[in-house]
Order: C-alpha cells, then structure tokens, then sequence
C-alpha cells in the first residue's frame, strides 16, 4: 500500500483534472472517486470534503507560485530581466500545476466571496503590485517605453502568460522554458522584422543605398 502522503497527493491530482474540466460546482464527491478507481466514501479517509480538496489545491499552487516569484524579486534583477524571470517562473508553475492553473482561472472570481478562499484576493493583489513595479521601474530607468500604458501591459501579459494552461500540456514538444523564452521574445521583441529608422525609409525607399548623381556632360 502507498504511503499516506503519497496517496492523498495522487487523490488532489486526480480531483485537479475533474474540477479543470468539468468545473467546481459541476463535480461531485463521487465522480472524483470514480476517476480516482476507489469507492466515494474511502476518499472521506483522506479529505473532509470537495471544498477542502480544492482549497489544498489552489493553496499549494499558491505556495509553489511565491516561492519562485520571491526568489526572482529577490534577486536584484534589472527591470527587463525581472520580466523575463517571472514570465518563465510563470511557465514553470503551468507545467507543475497546469489544472490548478486552469481551476484558478475559473472559478477564483466565484470563490472570492467565500471566507475560506480570502486568500485569493490577498495574492492576486500581491502579483499586481510585484509586476506594476517591475513595469514602472523599467520604465523609469529608459528600459521599457515611456508611452506604455502601465496596467494594460500588465494586463495583457498576465492574460496571454496564463490562458497557456488551456493548451499546455506537460511532456509537450516544448518544455516551459523554451515557451517561455519564445513568449518573451515576442512580447518584448515583436513579431516583424526590424526595419530601418523612418528617416532612412524617406532617403533610400527602395532599400537601397543611394547612388551618386550623375555630372552633366
């Protein structure tokens, strides 16, 4: 027989699946049972209930998460590498936790009301405020640009960093890194190529270098 722990980590793992797809409120105690292959009542030796599963879920997610953020925010990075270190942590945490993820994006505006998951509002306050001073600091040291609207960049990429759990699947052709190394490169690189400054394009519009002009004769 497995050991205590290491079974009621496998039950969490199998209930993170049913929640991410078939949602909180839609899942019983019984269909979780099922896809684990025991009876509904054994999985009560483990858990006092679907709500106590789900919290155990999102907390460690939760835990996992700021242990990395705080070790990257620790680290006197500069701005841009900051970014670039969260974003990646970010992409770890995906693969580690990718139905805790998905759960998260769900069902956290509903479970915001509840007492047992204040939590919740505690840390997405705290993500905020980690990456808005990122931002404003690399703004500020001429590293990101000026004209950025500071909380629509944050948005934005928070939104495309995390909707990655709805597609992300661990063992892919990509580890979390390279995604995140590509991710980083479009966001803070873009996706065309890099043309000449707008004072080159007027002088030379077909690319070209600019040909002396002929002497009368």
């Amino acid at each position: 027989m497995k050991p205590a722990p290491e079974r009621r980590n496998e039950l969490l793992a199998t209930a993170a699946e049913v929640f991410a797809e078939q949602g909180y409120d839609a899942t019983t105690v019984r269909e979780i049972a099922d896809a684990a292959g025991i009876m509904a009542g054994s999985l009560y030796y483990h858990f006092d209930s679907k709500e106590s599963m789900l919290d155990e879920i999102l907390s460690t997610f939760l835990e996992d998460l700021w242990a990395g953020y705080d070790a990257v925010l620790a680290a006197g990075l500069g701005p841009r590498e900051t970014i670039e270190a969260l974003v990646t942590e970010s992409f770890r945490e995906i693969d580690r936790h990718r139905a805790a993820v998905a759960i998260y994006q769900k069902e956290s505006r509903h479970l915001l009301a509840q007492p047992r998951f204040t939590y919740l509002s505690a840390s997405q306050r705290r993500f905020e405020k980690a990456w808005l001073r990122t931002l404003e600091r690399g703004v500020a040291a001429h590293v990101f640009r000026a004209d950025l609207d500071i909380r629509l960049t944050y948005r934005f990429v928070r939104d495309t960093v995390w909707v990655a759990a709805s597609w992300y699947r661990p063992g892919g052709r990509h580890g979390p890194e390279e995604i995140a190394r590509q991710y980083l490169s479009m966001v803070l690189d873009g996706v065309a190529l890099r043309r000449r400054h707008e004072h080159e394009r007027r002088d030379y519009p077909d690319n070209k270098e600019q040909q002396p002009c002929p002497r009368p004769t």
